[in-house]
């Protein structure tokens, strides 16, 4: 799987500051999204000219949110977006790309494979299927679904005090406010609407955190599966 030259984008000099050491392998996934994610239609045409605003340094200041060795699963990670920045950007954290299509997966599994994402695993299927398989401290997605459901399929996978950070746009205030019983009726939680990375990205990445605030009726099972090289300590990998 190599890039096309002619699709290439380099990185503004805002991407050099944001990833730092591991803009390198960014670059790399760039390329990626750009030819193979194009032809196999994980990424419209359209989107490869603001590939890097929009999609790469969008999803890559959410790390804010992530505390230091969270073991995070990304819901619907279609093309990787956040899921594989954020592998990319914390080697300390441990992600699990959660897609249920095949040629989704394939395209993945690629990706880590390339990238040596050693923090960074592939599972097919749904979350409704895996809730009990799964623990997370951290679920993500970006333009999965509406909020209720979204969170239908995330809150049973989290542990007590983990969240949802949900990529949204702007009417997430909205969104938001209409989903509230919803969310109670799932499970006992608090939302609220985040924006992260001003002074970084422009604009902000809007974010609607829910925050469980009760043990579900499966809080005792396993941990996350560890990847193979996960690390504990935050640090820029080269």
């Amino acid at each position: 799987m190599t890039a096309g030259a002619d699709r290439r984008v380099a990185p503004p000099e805002q991407a050099r500051v944001l990833f730092a050491d591991a803009l390198p392998r960014v670059v790399r996934y760039a390329d990626l999204l750009a030819d193979a994610g194009v032809e196999r239609g994980l990424i419209g045409p359209r989107e490869v000219p603001r590939l890097w605003e929009r999609h790469l340094m969008n999803c890559a200041v959410v790390e804010e949110l992530i505390p230091e060795g969270s073991d995070v699963v990304d819901i619907g990670s279609g093309a990787g977006l956040p899921g594989v920045v954020l592998g990319l950007l914390r080697p300390d954290i441990r992600v699990t790309l959660l897609e249920p299509l095949l040629r989704r997966t394939v395209f993945l599994r690629e990706c880590v494979d390339l990238l040596e994402l050693e923090n960074v695993t592939v599972l097919r299927g749904r979350a409704e299927e895996v809730k009990r398989e799964l623990r997370a401290d951290i679920v993500t997605a970006r333009a999965v679904a509406p909020l209720p459901r979204l969170a239908g399929w995330a809150l049973p996978l989290l542990r007590k005090g983990g969240s949802l950070l949900a990529l949204k746009g702007e009417q997430a205030e909205t969104e938001l406010a209409e989903s509230q019983d919803d969310l109670s009726a799932l499970r006992p939680c608090v939302a609220d609407v985040i924006r992260v990375g001003r002074g970084k990205v422009e604009p902000a990445t809007t974010v609607v955190r829910v925050t469980v605030t009760s043990e579900s009726d499966h809080a005792t099972q396993p941990r996350t599966r560890r990847a193979p090289g996960g690390r504990k300590k935050r640090g820029r990998k080269r």
